[in-house]
């Protein structure tokens, strides 16, 4: 099982069944939160939808197309970090992150970007990681620019959001551009 210690209190570990229950809750709680940037979540209105999820995510990792993993923070589940696309060919990885509204402003999110980034490069031997943000979600374009990515441009109505089309941001680094820690 894919485990990644960040440190004494952060560490990120593959989803699994077991993990549906706490992340429905956490999704329950953060639903308004959520949703003001995350086109999934009316989707998810009972637990069954997040197994249903995580079934998704197994397959993924199962044909090494993406990696979903939880993040722990004190032993408890706050959100989800991912390699939402693994792409072999062009060895490129794409990142995609939620926090919980009381987990944010501790550093989470980018201690867990900058992990995520490093197994990029150091361990799937990927030349390139991509996060991409809504433009108007300036708490998540955040962490790219700590970790010095570089904005390479935006795509136009990129996602469809409840009511509403929203463009997106893109950020990149490249291996060789990556100074590890």
């Amino acid at each position: 099982m894919f485990e990644l210690k960040i440190h004494d209190q952060l560490s990120l570990k593959m989803i699994e069944f077991q993990d549906a229950e706490p992340i429905y809750t956490l999704t329950e709680q953060n639903r308004m939160h959520l949703r003001e940037w995350l086109p999934w979540v009316d989707y998810i209105k009972a637990e069954s939808d997040t197994l249903n999820f995580i079934k998704s995510c197994l397959k993924g990792h199962a044909d090494n197309s993406s990696l979903n993993t939880v993040i722990l923070y004190r032993g408890d589940i706050v959100g989800m970090a991912s390699f939402n696309q693994l792409n072999w060919s062009n060895r490129t990885a794409s990142i995609g992150y939620w926090i919980s509204e009381q987990a944010q402003g501790k550093g989470i999110m980018t201690d867990v970007s900058r992990t995520l980034t490093q197994y990029a490069f150091h361990h799937l031997n990927m030349n390139k990681v991509e996060i991409r943000a809504a433009t108007e979600n300036k708490k998540s374009q955040s962490i790219p620019i700590k970790l010095g990515f570089t904005k390479e441009g935006g795509i136009r109505q990129a996602e469809w959001l409840y009511d509403h089309y929203v463009d997106h941001v893109i950020y990149g680094m490249l291996a060789s551009e990556w100074k590890s820690e």
